[in-house]
């Protein structure tokens, strides 16, 4: 028995309500499909598939093919492996921005520390700061009280306090953080329609589920 072909909508296995409100190629559902003029959709909620039925013609093309958003990349690797280096390449040649997430994150909170913090900084900065022995007990009093001065200028909000956490100590940053943070690079200026290279993020299971919970889909 011949199969009567099936006629896809504008979006194909994608749905058409991400696209227009996130600007995101997000995957649609078989068990979330409708149709609409002779043609099926599918749709990553039931949500967003009332949201078409309701009205349809916001979400399908008008003379034109709808535009795809720019590329957006995950890039992943261990410390060491020379992914940078090569989010660099590609973004300079797809004309896209690159992001290094912990560098990123130092800079959020370099104003207030001062220096970039994390194991492998701190042992740069100790090694920078090392006095001659004859020296130490005279500096030992000023070390001290400049110590205690900086504790009492410097205060990190509780949002900074969490990324120093996950800087130094791999500490999982809550959701709270992230929202004000990775959403901007799909929704905002000017990543939403140049596109980027996300280098070192996500890290963990936690943080790709995330990605997945909030609709920022990465193409790679």
């Amino acid at each position: 028995i011949k199969q009567k072909k099936r006629h896809m909508g504008d979006t194909q296995h994608f749905c058409p309500v991400s696209l227009k409100e996130n600007f995101v190629l997000y995957p649609g559902l078989q068990e979330y499909a409708a149709k609409y003029k002779e043609k099926i959709y599918y749709f990553s909620t039931s949500e967003f598939r009332d949201k078409f039925l309701k009205n349809p013609e916001e979400y399908v093309a008008h003379g034109e093919p709808l535009h795809a958003p720019p590329l957006r990349v995950c890039l992943l690797g261990i410390h060491g492996a020379g992914k940078s280096t090569c989010a660099r390449q590609i973004a300079d040649k797809l004309g896209i921005f690159h992001i290094q997430f912990e560098e990123y994150l130092q800079e959020l909170i370099l104003p207030k520390t001062k220096r970039k913090v994390g194991p492998s900084f701190d042992e740069d900065h100790e090694d920078d700061n090392k006095i001659p022995e004859e020296l130490e007990d005279v500096s030992q009093t000023a070390t001290n009280t400049e110590t205690e001065k900086t504790k009492q200028e410097v205060e990190l909000t509780d949002e900074e306090e969490a990324i120093k956490a996950n800087l130094t100590d791999n500490t999982e940053l809550p959701s709270e953080v992230l929202d004000k943070i990775v959403p901007d690079w799909w929704n905002k200026e000017p990543f939403r329609s140049t596109g980027f290279i996300l280098d070192g993020f996500p890290r963990t299971s936690d943080e790709a589920r995330y990605l997945s919970e909030r609709g920022l889909c990465p193409d790679i």
